[in-house]
This record gives C-alpha cells, structure tokens and sequence, in this order.
C-alpha cells in the first residue's frame, strides 16, 4: 500500500460535498423518521426486531433493515446484499 502526503485536500476524492435538504426534503426525512418510530414502537416486525434504514457506503443507495434489536443480526434487507454489489460492479 503506498502511503503519501496530500498536499490539497481537493485532490482527496473520496471527500465529497454534502448538499444540504430543502425543506420539502427535511420534511419528507422528518416523517419518514417518525412512520419508522411508530412502526417499531407498535412492534410490526416482532417483539425483538426494528425497521432502520441506513446508506450503503459503496453505492450510496438507501437500505432498509429489518434488524434483531438483541444481537444486531440483519434478519432481511431490501434491497439484498447481493444486488448491492451488483450495482457496485456496474458503476466501478
């Protein structure tokens, strides 16, 4: 692996800019966040488990979890692991 000094931090590509919400997109986050809560809270899923939605990190795509709130185990997500890297491999 070789290591070098970063002389500009433009020349760093895996920063990128965060464009900040409008406030359709804020309010749209806010109930998002709220409908998740209260399925949770009503236990839709199971006494043991919780809805999450989370961003993969390689292809920036919105995941959503059903998790085992006891072990953090992924019991399903949509979409699948597998069609993730799939759209990895097709956009590297």
């Amino acid at each position: 692996m070789e290591v070098r000094r970063v002389e500009n931090l433009n020349d760093v590509s895996a920063v990128t800019q965060v464009q900040p919400l409008s406030p359709q997109q804020r309010e749209e986050q806010t109930r998002l966040i709220h409908a998740v809560e209260s399925l949770n809270e009503a236990q839709m899923f199971g006494e043991g488990n919780e809805l999450r939605f989370v961003i993969d990190r390689h292809t920036k795509r919105t995941v959503m979890r059903l998790v085992n709130k006891e072990t953090q185990e992924v019991v399903r997500q949509i979409p699948a692991e597998s069609v993730l890297r799939m759209a990895a491999e097709i956009h590297s």
